[in-house]
């Protein structure tokens, strides 16, 4: 299961033994705020694309939306998402659950600048009911990011 993966991965860090899994699906933005008891903005989902076949997550902040201007000046390509039934054969997480720890070999993930307002976000942890609350900075060491991008639209 790819939630005991993320877990496996952040065994011997600070992160381990922090994953909170709830008893409700957590699968989209306004569920997993719901279930841990924060705002949606503060929800760090997870968004997969293919770029010429190459899977990347995007990991953005909850209700930001994908700017497609913006995405093809950063990757030179249209916004093309995974298809959902594709999704965990891609990343190595299932639609609802991706996250940016523990991926699959070979998927590069970049951090949207939505979320640098504030000090704590909370991405999902590889299932539908899972998440962790972690830092920026611990977001940045745990995800092993590519770079920041900035891929939403203003005012979100």
């Amino acid at each position: 299961m790819s939630v005991d993966r993320v877990k496996e991965f952040f065994k011997g860090t600070e992160l381990e033994g922090r994953i909170l899994e709830a008893d409700e699906s957590s699968a989209t933005v306004e569920l997993a705020a719901h279930a841990f008891h924060t705002e949606p903005d503060r929800i760090a989902k997870s968004l997969s694309f293919l770029i010429d076949e190459k899977p990347v997550i995007v990991v953005v902040s909850g209700m930001a939306r994908t700017d497609n201007r913006k995405y093809k000046d950063q990757f030179h390509k249209k916004a093309k998402m995974i298809p959902f039934d594709e999704v965990e054969k891609y990343t190595g997480h299932p639609a609802g659950g991706v996250c940016p720890f523990a991926v699959k070999d070979g998927v590069d993930v970049y951090l949207d600048v939505s979320l640098r307002k504030y000090g704590t976000v909370f991405p999902a942890a590889g299932s539908l009911n899972s998440a962790v609350e972690v830092t920026i900075p611990q977001l940045e060491r745990y995800s092993g990011y590519k770079e920041w991008v900035d891929v939403c639209k203003e005012g979100m």
